[in-house]
């Protein structure tokens, strides 16, 4: 049973979260929360498998709370808003966010988004996707924030550096074996390896970090 826990400032959003959730199999609310400070302390005591975080809460928003919980190895957020802004995705799935969707997604999407975060796996809308393509595309960032991804990269090893690098250019795990001429089963392992060694919770994140390390274009 996947157990969630709703978190959105606006108790009619919850309530319909609430009812799409309670009639999809396998899936459980764990509890509600308001505002951010109430889903830090939520989790804590509930630990439930996924977060569906709105942005937009009372004291403490949601990037911040989703940064507050980038710890909890057994609870994965996914960001549940009205606002897809390239810069608000960017930013969620830096703090720590498993997926980014929009409030008016399908309720099938959100469903297998929930179920799709428990198994570990990212969760974007199209927008969302979009917005992340836009933004390795455009090549933009500082130099501080270049600098701090080179040195986080830099505790990897030669081979899990190169798996990070086509991470980032958005090859499937056969398209890097190929591109390395490794197994399938080396390219998983380094890229375990590569996430526990950055503390990072999914490969969407690990593409961001190595895009941040490139130089300008």
């Amino acid at each position: 049973m996947i157990r969630v826990l709703l978190a959105d400032d606006d108790p009619l959003v919850r309530a319909g979260l609430r009812m799409l959730l309670r009639g999809a199999e396998g899936v459980e609310v764990a509890g509600e929360a308001a505002n951010g400070a109430e889903v830090v302390e939520a989790v804590r005591r509930e630990t439930p498998d996924v977060v569906l975080m709105d942005i937009r809460m009372p004291v403490m928003d949601g990037l911040a709370a989703t940064r507050a919980l980038s710890g909890e190895e057994s609870t994965r957020v996914i960001v549940l808003t009205t606002f897809d802004e390239h810069g608000l995705v960017v930013e969620a799935i830096r703090a720590g966010a498993a997926g980014y969707l929009v409030k008016h997604a399908a309720p099938e999407e959100i469903v297998d988004a929930v179920r799709g975060a428990a198994r570990g796996e990212p969760a974007l809308s199209a927008a969302a996707a979009r917005a992340l393509i836009t933004h390795a595309a455009s090549g933009t960032g500082d130099d501080r924030r270049a600098e701090r991804a080179r040195r986080r990269l830099a505790v990897l090893t030669e081979r899990e550096r190169a798996v990070a690098d086509a991470v980032a250019d958005s090859l499937s795990n056969a398209e890097i074996a190929t591109r390395l001429h490794l197994s399938l089963g080396t390219v998983k392992s380094h890229l375990s390896s590569a996430l526990t060694k950055l503390q990072l919770d999914n490969r969407v994140q690990l593409a961001l970090l190595a895009h941040d390390a490139r130089p300008p274009r």
